[in-house]
């Protein structure tokens, strides 16, 4: 009898901690500051298997008059309104075949501007670079290196 409930505790703390190596985020899931350290953004795995980011912390939440920041420069009116704080920014990024630290495919947006533009994310330890392009001119666009926030 004393082998059996052994043998089942071994069991059930091997099938845990099996399901906790799986359960580790990728190194990109966490929460990372922008390059002018305005805002952070939330780094995370969806369920289609790519990766999107939100912003989930700004150091100047409200307008002058208290309100809270919108996405304004949005072209689609409906969604001029909607506040910048859980703004998705970054859609739909996968890791590359390649390199594990290069990640593409994605979209940014831009809130400043209200464009969208093709995208890749380059994980560097405590920093994450973003580079943001014209989509088929990857030549057009800007780099912002981003710190780890957490």
């Amino acid at each position: 009898m004393k082998k059996t409930n052994i043998t089942a505790l071994i069991t059930f703390v091997l099938m845990f901690a099996s399901a906790a190596l799986f359960a580790q985020k990728n190194q990109i899931e966490r929460v990372w500051f922008n390059q002018e350290k305005t805002s952070k953004i939330q780094v995370y795995l969806a369920k289609d298997g790519k990766y999107y980011g939100k912003i989930v912390w700004l150091d100047e939440p409200n307008e002058k008059d208290g309100k809270p920041k919108v996405d304004k420069e949005n072209p689609e009116s409906s969604l001029k309104e909607k506040p910048l704080n859980g703004l998705l920014i970054l859609k739909g990024f996968s890791i590359d075949a390649n390199d594990k630290n290069l990640y593409t495919g994605g979209t940014v947006y831009d809130p400043k501007n209200g464009k969208t533009y093709c995208g890749k994310l380059t994980f560097k330890g405590t920093v994450l670079d973003l580079r943001g392009f014209i989509c088929s001119m990857s030549f057009l666009g800007r780099t912002s290196s981003w710190t780890l926030a957490e």
